[in-house]
């Protein structure tokens, strides 16, 4: 368990944060372009695409793990959203509001440990919540058109799945990594506050 010393944003976590979501704004923008190319490879089940999910949640997971603040994940996602509409996403603005959900779910995660735990299970519950936001936002937004069984459930439990996986172990992940390189010496997880 570590414990950041204050709550209050400083700017460099502010520019941080901004860093984060404008730079996923816009793999999220190409990644809209990469689920559609990829529409044909799922066509013998559709709602299996949804493993695919996982790369549009992992700056909620990543600046909460970063920032280590009240609202990172939240922020970061929210604004990532908000970047790739911006850029032209297919779905608009509508992706805005999706953004805030998702964000949602992680910050809650990290608000469940008080904002003091970073470890590998926090992550994972962390990537687990915001694809349960991503998952009942498309179920009752996006989905209400197909099939209960054959498509809106599995899609739900495999974005959850698949933000486990993507968003939660591999925010972890590229938050070690970029810990590795020294470029959060400034943030308690480039310091000597063991992430695992």
């Amino acid at each position: 368990m570590s414990q950041p010393t204050t709550n209050r944003w400083r700017t460099i976590d502010i520019v941080v944060a901004a860093v984060i979501a404008v730079a996923f704004g816009v793999i999220f923008w190409a990644w809209g372009a990469v689920w559609r190319v990829a529409d044909p490879a799922f066509a013998f089940f559709p709602a299996s695409q949804a493993i695919m999910y996982g790369v549009w949640l992992v700056p909620a997971v990543l600046g909460g793990l970063v920032i280590r603040k009240p609202g990172a994940a939240l922020f970061c996602e929210a604004v990532a959203a908000t970047v790739s509409a911006l850029l032209g996403s297919e779905w608009g603005g509508v992706t805005i509001v999706q953004g805030l959900i998702q964000g949602l779910g992680a910050e809650l995660a990290f608000a469940a440990f008080r904002y003091r735990s970073f470890r590998l299970p926090t992550a994972l519950l962390a990537g687990a919540m915001t694809g349960l936001g991503a998952a009942l936002f498309d179920f009752f937004v996006w989905n209400t058109a197909y099939e209960l069984g054959s498509y809106r459930i599995p899609y739900a439990l495999l974005t959850v799945v698949s933000a486990t996986v993507v968003a939660g172990a591999g925010g972890y992940a590229l938050t070690k990594a970029l810990a590795g390189t020294g470029v959060l010496d400034r943030f308690p997880a480039g310091r000597n506050r063991p992430l695992v």
